[in-house]
């Protein structure tokens, strides 16, 4: 039994939206505004964390173009270096990366669902885990169902977006917002410096793109349609960002953003009256529902591609007989899911392993060089998509790979060793089933 190829282009694209877009971006660009001394320097940190998102999403259309599986990143890993490359990356996908990030987000969804109902003073436990069963059922149900729901929330987050900079356009702005600049004796290295960790911040935030590759084989016409989703999720994404970005230092001025830790509410608050928290709290708990959906929805066909190969729980390689879904995936991520929401241990792991995203960003893009040796473009067909700008943009990619991880390494050591022994742990679990299958 086979995935069902049930989404189309639009269904993709949404997908890699969906993946972007969490609540990041309507709370956390205060963070880059306190790091940088001038407006401009704030659009350009955000315009240049995108074209690294755009060089990341280029290469990781290269490569689902190359190979549209299921799987994805878990599928260039383990065919570039070894299997146990992608493994590893699996293993922390589940362990703490996906899971852990659903956990945290369902309790971010029904922190703000309970405050739009004005009910704040409920526990919010209890809703995120209704939140990710309800999702898990749906997705259980089949790919379309839950790619259906998953295209009403993006069109509606991206909608509310687009209010917040179409009234920013229009309402008044703070005085003196673009030629202010914050007084600093900050040498020209201390600039630079400052922009690489106002970048750090924004990379985070741009991340997501790699969820479509994830579903290769569900997507219609892959070789074409992944690549053209990649492409046009992640620069309407792009686009999105910067023009919001704008909007806060129009509405707010660098200082004003830089001292608020809830940036969208007070510029819509400036924009729209006493309804402006209101709509960016009803924002926020869409674009955090519609990543739950999400992230129940595609990475579960990681665990299903390495059961596949014999490397992992043989039951997840196991396809629902009339929903065509990876049941058991959805069943055991969901769970582990919740038992984290319950424990709230998530908040500290998600912190050991926020490092190992970028390392196996890193190890992906650079796997585009691995096969550009293998399959030589002369093999390929005409058509086939070619990351642009190579070999620069993706060295330049993994150069920025590295400099996250080392950043993160230097910044928080302990966390950086925790989720290192985590990965660690992986390789005996690896050991373990290869020696069953060999």
């Amino acid at each position: 039994m086979s995935f069902k190829r049930a989404l189309g282009p639009f269904d993709a694209t949404m997908v890699v939206i969906g993946g972007i877009i969490g609540s990041g971006i309507f709370i956390n660009p205060y963070i880059v505004a306190q790091r940088l001394d001038s407006p401009a320097l704030v659009l350009a940190a955000w315009a240049a964390g995108g074209a690294i998102a755009l060089a990341g999403a280029f290469a990781y259309a290269e490569l689902g173009a190359l190979f549209p599986r299921a799987g994805g990143q878990y599928v260039y890993l383990r065919d570039a270096y070894h299997p146990i490359a992608g493994f590893l990356y699996g293993w922390a996908l589940l362990a703490l990366i996906e899971s852990g990030a659903i956990a945290a987000v369902a309790i971010t969804f029904a922190n703000y669902a309970l405050r739009l109902v004005g009910r704040p003073d409920l526990a919010a436990v209890p809703l995120a885990i209704t939140a990710i069963v309800i999702l898990s059922i749906v997705n259980f149900l089949g790919v379309k169902p839950g790619s259906r729901l998953l295209n009403v929330l993006v069109v509606l987050k991206v909608a509310a977006l687009v209010a917040l900079i179409g009234a920013g356009a229009f309402a008044p702005a703070a005085s003196g917002w673009w030629t202010t600049a914050r007084e600093t004796t900050t040498s020209g290295m201390g600039t630079v410096v400052s922009f690489g960790a106002a970048l750090i911040a924004i990379l985070f935030a741009y991340g997501g793109w790699q969820n479509a590759n994830y579903i290769a084989e569900e997507i219609e016409n892959p070789r074409r349609n992944l690549p053209l989703s990649l492409l046009a999720g992640t620069l309407t994404v792009v686009v999105v960002y910067v023009l919001v970005n704008a909007v806060y230092l129009r509405a707010l001025g660098l200082e004003g953003l830089a001292a608020t830790t809830t940036p969208a509410s007070r510029a819509a608050e400036s924009m729209f009256g006493v309804w402006g928290d209101t709509f960016v709290t009803a924002a926020i708990a869409i674009s955090t529902f519609g990543f739950l959906d999400l992230a129940i929805l595609a990475p579960t066909r990681v665990y299903y591609a390495m059961a596949a190969d014999g490397v992992f729980l043989p039951g997840l390689a196991q396809l629902h007989p009339i929903y065509r879904t990876p049941w058991l995936a959805i069943v055991i991520q969901s769970t582990w899911s919740c038992i984290l929401a319950m424990t709230g241990s998530y908040e500290r792991l998600l912190n050991y392993v926020v490092f190992a995203d970028w390392i196996f960003f890193g190890l992906t893009v650079g796997a585009v060089f691995v096969f550009r040796r293998r399959v030589p473009l002369s093999q390929r067909p005409g058509d086939a998509f070619r990351a642009p700008g190579y070999p620069v943009v993706q060295l330049l990619f993994v150069l920025v790979a590295a400099a996250v991880v080392l950043s993160v390494v230097r910044s928080d050591p302990a966390s950086a060793a925790r989720g290192a022994a985590l990965l660690a742990l992986g390789v005996p679990v690896f050991l373990w089933y290869r020696s069953r299958t060999s």
